[in-house]
């Protein structure tokens, strides 16, 4: 090579990197932009510290789209409304995770469908229901409860007596982000809590809340209900000519001990992870408030506008409440 060449050579290095450079920060910004923009600019966060086989202190987190945490949601509501322990929803979470990604796909291999990529063919149900996400969680826990001491085995081992999958293995990955996605839904003793971010809502509706409610946790969501507050009417006016949130109000059992406390932290974090969907604009629970559009997405203690010990605020939840807010028709 001449002089001359490495010379040119020499010259183009640095613009080939200021090149490189730019198209690398247009791809970080796409995807930053893509996270903050599409449909609505929505995910949602789990976080928890110590789940699973973690050390004590650390901290965890798993992040999600709108759709992917309200699958979860439903997949936990359901464990739980079948009075399963946290093992089996974490296994159950992670096979979801590996089979679909937490999606609800309508194809896969062979006649595979849904969360859990059952086969109408081999007996899991009709491609109706298998598409309803409450039915295919139920038979899988359903299935996985047959097996003699499942909650003792390795995931993987669990996992594949009843998926009867051809990569076993895959299942072991997902069990880190499964175990925090089961402490946000409701394991006991575990701190952690789900919040998405995106903005507010469109208008929703409570009866749909109440029924979803109802379909994912069972008999225990219409006794919740028929305690829980009536609600402000959708109609009525606020005081300062404000349209009123609706509200879905439960009220959990007392003395019903940690079963009833996981149950209802359950409960809340569903209708954050189901917010975008079913237009749900506040839950308050256990001290804490989480307000769709507001604060990056996070819970903040209730009293004094997000500060404990504050003036109260008409949307707090007593003890032993779940209160669910639902964006007005009128809203905006």
């Amino acid at each position: 090579m001449s002089e001359t060449d490495r010379s040119r050579s020499r010259s183009r290095r640095p613009f080939r990197k200021a090149v490189g450079l730019v198209v690398l920060l247009g791809v970080i910004g796409y995807f930053a932009v893509q996270r903050d923009s599409n449909n609505g600019a929505s995910y949602c966060t789990a976080t928890a510290t110590g789940a699973g086989s973690a050390g004590a202190g650390t901290v965890q987190t798993y992040e999600m789209t709108h759709e992917q945490a309200a699958n979860a949601a439903t997949i936990a509501a359901v464990g739980i409304s079948k009075g399963l322990p946290d093992r089996a929803v974490t296994i159950a979470l992670a096979t979801a995770m590996q089979e679909s990604a937490l999606r609800n796909l309508d194809h896969g291999d062979r006649d595979s469908l849904g969360l859990f990529q059952q086969r109408p063919s081999q007996g899991w149900g009709t491609p109706e229901q298998i598409m309803d996400p409450v039915y295919s969680a139920g038979i899988f826990y359903d299935r996985l409860a047959e097996i003699k001491g499942y909650t003792r085995l390795p995931l993987t081992v669990a996992a594949q007596k009843v998926q009867l999958s051809g990569f076993p293995q895959a299942y072991a990955k997902h069990e880190p982000d499964a175990a925090v996605l089961t402490a946000a839904f409701g394991e006991n003793g575990v701190p952690a809590s789900l919040a998405c971010s995106g903005p507010a809502p469109s208008a929703g509706d409570p009866e749909k809340v109440r029924a979803e409610l109802t379909r994912a946790f069972g008999p225990a969501a219409r006794d919740a209900l028929g305690a829980g507050r009536a609600g402000a009417p959708a109609g009525r006016s606020a005081p300062g000519g404000a349209v009123p949130e609706p509200e879905v109000g439960l009220r959990l059992k007392e003395g019903g001990g940690p079963a009833e406390a996981r149950r209802g932290r359950a409960m809340a974090h569903w209708a954050v992870a189901r917010s975008k969907e079913l237009g749900i604009a506040r839950v308050s629970y256990d001290g804490s408030s989480w307000v769709a559009g507001r604060d990056g997405g996070a819970w903040r203690g209730e009293g004094g506008g997000g500060r404990k010990g504050g003036a109260g605020d008409p949307h707090d939840a007593a003890p032993g409440e779940v209160r669910i807010f639902v964006a007005p028709a009128t809203a905006r």
